[in-house]
């Protein structure tokens, strides 16, 4: 009999042999211990199995942070089901669409917006619509109560359906990432070990849940590890402050950091408890970096992923944690940078040499949901997915982003790369941080547009900003216009908008 590929079941697996021990901690308090866990996750996989769902049903879920939440998650490997998760901030148009693409059987919203969430949901023929809150409430909870609180895990192949990502859709319409449970296994074991988890690891998890990284790469290190989370709803400074003494390891977005630098107690003392600092989901600045560093006397490791692959890249846990890069391809990931030529539409490029990324591993996806024409366009003849993002590889193997292909200006004919302008920006004294757009113009078809945040009592102006880069790059890459602004527009997991600023100053 093969084992079964149900990423729930290797979980479980791992699950410390004190049941009774901590594995949820919350800000008010709460404790759920590995036992709750387990019974609570099996009356919420007995309460789907009884609603009579096909067995390749997906699971819809918009619902606030809550352990109540992760617990949901479970119960849908558990039961053999696809989990959807839904970023909080979609309204009704955005939800229509994914329910429309999607077809889930069943829609899990949060209590106050039962009555939109529900017409929609039943208008698109979904059949069950459940509630659930961030204070232990809601019709969910209520009706899992009275089921049994054991339930064998349903098997599941490596190549089954486990989740589906919708990806953050900044140009057009979100497509649905398949993710199966090999994916999702295959990565975290690769990243237990690469990150070196240790009995007695305490994760502080301040990051969403409707995320790859605040749903899998955190919580499934902590769960693997069979470690205790400290759980919070969101995160805020001053609170993560308070807990880095009694955890050891924290993921966050840039943003994170960046604040985190802001609250006057961070310096070593108060990290002295911490075992790893993770960033990802965005570019980290070399400022934030290096000021991190110099403060706590702890070096970010920052690592590169997306929702179609999981975890790709990584700086190492021992070794050089390069600044600017992230890291080396994870083992068993392939990693390539190539260009297009007459010869070869994926000619790998030399070594720092700026290109397209590609990559093929285990933790890529099968493919987009009801797309098979673009999924069939994002893989290579080779097996390789084009991520969409530009880089470069260095002679050691370490990862540089230099951007997303479709952020790529091309102003007069050469190819100008906004990671590149933007690096010179950002050491400009005074800048906080700065994004390059281009623009339509009716002479060089696309213009080259900076827009900077400032420091509060810095005094920049754009002419300085413009003659200071003619002496560092060449012409074509300077911008023809700056711009100044007192925020950069981004998604929830902190990527800077760059649609939205191109319509703001086009």
């Amino acid at each position: 009999m093969p084992m079964n590929a149900n990423l729930f079941a290797l979980f479980e697996s791992r699950f410390p042999a004190d049941k009774s021990a901590c594995c949820l901690e919350t800000q008010d308090g709460l404790y759920y211990s590995w036992l709750d866990i387990q019974r609570a996750t099996a009356k919420m996989a007995n309460l789907l199995a009884s609603l009579d769902l096909p067995k390749d049903a997906r699971i819809a879920v918009q619902v606030e942070k809550s352990p109540e939440a992760l617990i949901l998650y479970l119960a849908t490997l558990q039961a053999g089901y696809a989990y959807l998760p839904l970023n909080t901030a979609y309204r009704a148009a955005e939800i229509e669409y994914f329910i429309g693409n999607a077809e889930p059987s069943v829609v899990v919203c949060s209590p106050q917006n039962f009555g939109w969430v529900s017409k929609i949901a039943f208008k698109a023929h979904t059949k069950h619509v459940f509630t659930l809150g961030d204070r232990r409430d809601g019709s969910l909870l209520e009706r899992a109560l009275h089921m049994q609180d054991t339930f064998k895990t349903v098997e599941k192949k490596a190549d089954d359906l486990a989740a589906i990502l919708y990806t953050s859709g900044t140009t057009g319409r979100s497509k649905g990432a398949m993710l199966t449970h090999g994916n999702l296994s295959s990565n975290a074991l690769v990243l237990h070990d690469y990150w070196h988890w240790q009995k007695g690891d305490v994760l502080l998890h301040t990051l969403p849940l409707f995320h790859v990284h605040g749903l899998f790469v955190a919580s499934h290190g902590a769960l693997l590890n069979g470690s205790k989370m400290i759980f919070l709803p969101k995160f805020d400074g001053a609170q993560v402050m308070q807990y880095l003494k009694r955890a050891t390891v924290f993921m966050g977005v840039p943003t994170y950091y960046m604040r985190l630098l802001a609250e006057s107690g961070l310096h070593a003392e108060a990290c002295s408890n911490m075992r790893l600092f993770i960033s990802g989901s965005a570019p980290l600045l070399m400022e934030t970096f290096n000021e991190f560093a110099k403060r706590t006397g702890h070096t970010i490791l920052e690592r590169y992923g997306m929702s179609e692959t999981t975890m790709l890249a990584s700086n190492p846990y021992e070794g050089s944690r390069v600044g600017g890069t992230v890291g080396q391809a994870l083992p068993g990931v392939s990693i390539r940078v190539v260009k297009s030529t007459p010869d070869n539409p994926h000619a790998p490029c030399a070594s720092d040499e700026i290109g397209d990324i590609q990559v093929k591993g285990p933790n890529v996806f099968k493919g987009y949901w009801r797309m098979p024409e673009k999924t069939a366009e994002e893989f290579t003849e080779d097996g390789y997915f084009k991520t969409g993002d530009v880089g470069k590889l260095d002679a050691k193997g370490y990862l540089s982003i230099v951007g997303r292909s479709k952020d790529l200006i091309i102003s007069g004919g050469y190819n100008v790369y906004p990671k590149e302008i933007e690096s010179f920006i950002d050491e400009i004294d005074g800048v906080v941080e700065s994004a390059v757009i281009g623009v339509p113009h009716p002479d060089f078809g696309e213009a080259v547009t900076a827009v900077v945040v400032a420091k509060p009592q810095a005094v920049i102006k754009e002419s300085d900003v413009i003659a200071l880069l003619k002496s560092k790059i060449a012409n074509f890459k300077v911008p023809k216009r700056v711009h100044f602004v007192n925020d950069l527009p981004r998604n929830t997991m902190g990527k800077v908008q760059k649609n939205v600023l191109r319509e703001q100053f086009k």
